[in-house]
């Protein structure tokens, strides 16, 4: 008796398209690298400083003394009847989480390349630990700022418990925007040289200095596309009691989202790469 001839069997291996390519589960099973890498980051800012932990503090506490005296006391701009040193350092908190976590997760690739070219795991993880490090920074800033805040009677009611969600929302914006930058710097350096030059000039296209109400209403819904914009508004009103402007914290929450998921999938595409480039 002759064999039975059997079918062949063909297999197709496809690599995951949309969000499948960004595999949350092999993520997740990585989280201990992730709380790793974070406290790294921590400790590796603060090693053998003088003032520590102070550190946090002081950038965005500097820059408000010098935005105090030239915007608020030289150039008179208005703070909606807010005190206008509170005013700007209620912005400048988040501002100074943003711009950091912004500038890390876009070199966090490049910074990690020892790693990446070493072993294996989820790269997404790189960008996040640089945001999520920053967190700490913010969170002794935010202490001071309720202080400051006290100091001029200002108190703090129900709406502070926004404050979080804004965090949240912040970080998406900042590793969102981190996740389309690292892949291009890893490629093209320059992008290392451009990136503190785009979040100034990033900063005062946000209102940091200036309240929302003072820009013209034909360039209202302009300023409403950058996510940072209803996000420091979104500060103001759950920190300093002034009344809150839904519809421009709604847009930048939307406009966070969306980088941070195209972001996500922009990294998740292009990192199988970097190890060949970097």
């Amino acid at each position: 008796m002759s064999a039975v001839a059997q079918p062949e069997l063909t297999i197709h291996i496809r690599p995951p398209r949309g969000l499948a390519g960004l595999n949350l589960r092999e993520l997740w099973e990585y989280r201990e690298l992730l709380y790793f890498l974070v406290w790294r980051d921590v400790l590796s800012k603060y090693k053998q400083t003088v003032f520590g932990f102070l550190w946090a503090v002081l950038p965005p506490f500097m820059n408000m003394v010098v935005f105090t005296i030239v915007f608020g006391n030289f150039a008179k701009i208005p703070s909606d009847g807010i005190p206008y040193p509170v005013f700007n350092f209620c912005a400048m908190v988040p501002w100074t989480y943003f711009s950091g976590a912004f500038t890390s997760s876009t070199g966090s690739v490049v910074s990690s390349a020892n790693l990446i070219t070493k072993v294996y795991f989820p790269r997404l993880i790189v960008p996040l630990a640089g945001t999520l490090s920053r967190g700490v920074d913010f969170a002794i800033s935010l202490v001071i700022l309720v202080g400051m805040a006290l100091c001029y009677r200002i108190y703090p009611t129900v709406h502070i418990l926004f404050v979080p969600v804004l965090l949240l929302l912040t970080g998406m914006t900042a590793v969102g925007v981190g996740m389309w930058l690292a892949p291009l710097n890893v490629k093209y350096r320059d992008i290392q040289h451009v990136t503190p030059l785009v979040a100034q000039l990033w900063m005062y296209a946000t209102p940091v200095v200036y309240p929302l109400s003072m820009v013209p209403a034909r360039y209202k819904l302009l300023m409403s596309l950058n996510p940072m914009a209803g996000l420091i508004e979104g500060y103001r009103s759950a920190l300093l009691n002034r009344p809150w402007d839904w519809h421009a914290v709604g847009l930048s929450a939307t406009i966070a989202v969306l980088l941070f998921v195209t972001g996500a999938l922009y990294f998740a595409k292009t990192e199988r790469h970097f190890a060949d480039i970097i």
